[in-house]
């Protein structure tokens, strides 16, 4: 509950709310504390290229999709990428590869999500060196590495950075906890695009190469059997529950009804344990849900339940100037 309060105030205005001015104090230690470590890093190289998909701002932007689209569009030129995550959520500390029989509560829901979808090896691990090398080590053959979430993890020396926004920007433009900011907008200057998953913030420098992404849903499937599909028209007029654990649960609920689909919403935190008890409100409806909450809630209710895919769409170009950066590094 705090943590959604919190985030209601980070993202409703572009300036301190009054309920946060005791936070601002903290907001400077959380800088200082950050700028500490980030000095102390020492970054370490892996013997191939990698690329780091993250964030500024706490919360999800939507980095799994532009994960999942960039491990497609390199594995369609010829590369052999493999993804390693710090696997939130899960129970392990030291590098552990991702398998078909892994479970949510052991690698993390994203991890597990980017498994199943992109078909390459995925490893988790707080330390991303330490997962990196583990991945290598386990498959040879891999020749790029995708980073989910590793912005600010800086001992992993990275040759591509890709920072995500969704449509509600850098919020009210403080540093956590008064705000949702990782890092100040300054550090944009270091990355190599900025990737934005709705209505760009006007506060990112204008100078950066910009890139909108689209996600483009595509058929339900049912939850306890994948190969029965449908689509919102087969939904529309019944009753229908909408949940959703990601950062941002209103884009999901606003997906659904731009296909035209009336529903109850149901907000959770993101990364959300699920229990059978959270799903017990869906009683004789229908109960809608995203991939990222699938992966979690197999098994946990009795519910006609349904899953809605998404795809991400970028223009080539974000894959162009990606590629020229690696291969500025393989002839440097």
């Amino acid at each position: 509950m705090l943590a959604r309060w919190l985030q209601r105030q980070w993202f409703a205005q572009r300036r301190l709310s009054p309920a946060l001015w005791l936070l601002a104090p903290l907001a400077g230690v959380y800088s200082a504390l950050a700028a500490v470590n980030r000095r102390r890093a020492r970054p370490e190289r892996l013997p191939v290229r990698v690329i780091v998909v993250g964030n500024i701002t706490v919360g999800g932007a939507g980095k799994t999709p532009l994960t999942l689209w960039l491990a497609g569009q390199l594995c369609a030129r010829g590369w052999r990428p493999g993804i390693v995550s710090r696997g939130y959520g899960g129970d392990s500390a030291a590098p552990r590869p991702v398998a078909a029989s892994s479970l949510p509560a052991e690698v993390g829901d994203e991890p597990l999500l980017l498994y199943r979808r992109s078909g390459v090896p995925v490893w988790i691990g707080r330390d991303r060196v330490a997962a990196g090398r583990a991945l290598l080590a386990a498959s040879p053959g891999v020749n790029v590495i995708i980073c989910d979430d590793g912005l600010q993890h800086y001992r992993l020396a990275r040759d591509v950075e890709l920072a995500v926004f969704d449509g509600r920007g850098a919020g009210n433009g403080w540093r956590l906890p008064a705000g949702p900011l990782r890092e100040p907008l300054a550090r944009l200057a270091g990355v190599a695009a900025v990737v934005c998953n709705g209505p760009p913030d006007d506060r990112i420098p204008p100078t950066l190469p910009r890139f909108e992404m689209r996600l483009q849903p595509g058929a339900f499937y049912r939850l306890d059997d994948p190969r029965q599909v449908c689509a919102a028209p087969d939904l529309a007029g019944r009753r229908l529950h909408a949940l959703a654990g990601i950062g941002d649960p209103e884009r999901f609920f606003r997906t659904l009804e731009a296909l035209g689909l009336g529903i109850a919403r149901h907000p959770f935190p993101d990364h959300h344990a699920y229990r059978a008890a959270d799903l017990a409100f869906a009683g004789d409806g229908v109960l809608l849900m995203t991939e990222k909450d699938a992966v979690k809630c197999a098994g946990l209710t009795a519910a006609e339940a349904w899953v809605l895919p998404v795809e991400a769409e970028v223009a080539p170009a974000l894959i162009d100037l990606i590629l020229e950066k690696l291969r500025g590094r393989q002839t440097a």
